[in-house]
C-alpha cells in the first residue's frame, strides 16, 4: 500500500500524559511503515473524531471499574479524565463507522465502551496464565482459528509482550474473542463486521521487527483508507491481505 504524504490515512493515537512522549513515536513509526500517519491525542489536547480516518487507543493506566458498573477491588493507578475521553472517542468512532485499534489498555477500553466488563485481577482469576511484565516477546498467545486476527497475523501461536494486570471479562456488543493465552485469559478481541475494530492485549508497536505485528497496523490503515473512500472496511482488509500474499 503506497500513499503520498498527504494521501496517507490520518490515525489519531491516544496516549497517557505521562508516557505518551515515548510511546507515540513508536506507534507513529508503525503507522508510517503501514502507509498511514499518526496524530497524538490525549487529555488537554484537541480530539475531533470527524477530523481523522481512524483511531488507536493506546496503552497506559488501568481503567476505572466505575465505567463498567463495578467497584475497585485491587490497587491500581487510574486516570479518570483519560477514561472519559477514550470512551467517548470509541463510541463516536463506531457510530461514525471509523476503524479502531485498541492496544493493551486500548483493547480493554474498546470492550468497555461497547458495554463489556473487565477482570481487575486477571492473573488472580487465570492462575495458569504465565505472568510476565516485559516489552520483549516472552508470552505465548494462541490465535483462534477462523478469526479475522488469524487472517491478518496468521493462525500460528505467537510470542508477544505483556504489560497488563486487567483483562477482558464479559464481551462488549458485537465483539468476539480472537486470541487467548495458555491459561485461557483473553488476549485479543475483534469485531467481525464494519467498522473494523480489533483489540490486542499486547503492545505490537514494540515488535515492529515482526511481520505479523506490523500486519496489525497495516490492516488498520487499509480499513481507514477504505472508510475515507466510503468502501467496505473488512473487504478492503481482505483485498490488502490477498495482495500481500501475491507480493
Amino acid at each position: 500500500m503506497r500513499f503520498g504524504r498527504h494521501d496517507r490515512p490520518l490515525i489519531a493515537v491516544t496516549t497517557s500524559s505521562r508516557s505518551g512522549w515515548r510511546v507515540f513515536p513508536l506507534v507513529a513509526f508503525n503507522l508510517w511503515l503501514a502507509g498511514g500517519r499518526g496524530v497524538r491525542w490525549g487529555t488537554g489536547r484537541s480530539a475531533d473524531i470527524d477530523g481523522v480516518d481512524g483511531l488507536i487507543i493506546g496503552g497506559g493506566d488501568d481503567i476505572s471499574p466505575d465505567l463498567y458498573g463495578m467497584q475497585l477491588v485491587t490497587s491500581a493507578r487510574l486516570d479518570p479524565a483519560r477514561d472519559a475521553l477514550e470512551r467517548r472517542l470509541v463510541e463516536a468512532a463506531i457510530a461514525r463507522g471509523k476503524p479502531v485499534l485498541g492496544i493493551c489498555r486500548g483493547a480493554q477500553m474498546l470492550n468497555v465502551a461497547l458495554g463489556g466488563t473487565l477482570d481487575q485481577d486477571a492473573y488472580g482469576t487465570y492462575t495458569a496464565s504465565k505472568r510476565v511484565w516485559t516489552v520483549l516477546p516472552r508470552k505465548a498467545v494462541t490465535v483462534l482459528p477462523g478469526t479475522r486476527l488469524a487472517q491478518i497475523a496468521g493462525p500460528r501461536p505467537m510470542r508477544v509482550n505483556a504489560l497488563h494486570s486487567q483483562a477482558v471479562a464479559r464481551l462488549g456488543e458485537h465483539l468476539e474473542v480472537a486470541a487467548r493465552d495458555r491459561g485461557g485469559m483473553i488476549q485479543a478481541v475483534e469485531r467481525r463486521r464494519d467498522p473494523f475494530a480489533l483489540g490486542v492485549q499486547w503492545h505490537p508497536e514494540h515488535l515492529f521487527y515482526a511481520r505479523r505485528q506490523r500486519a496489525i497496523f497495516a490492516a488498520l490503515v487499509a480499513a481507514a483508507s477504505a472508510m475515507r473512500g466510503a468502501r467496505g472496511q473488512w473487504k478492503a482488509v481482505d483485498r490488502f491481505l490477498e495482495q500481500a500474499r501475491l507480493d
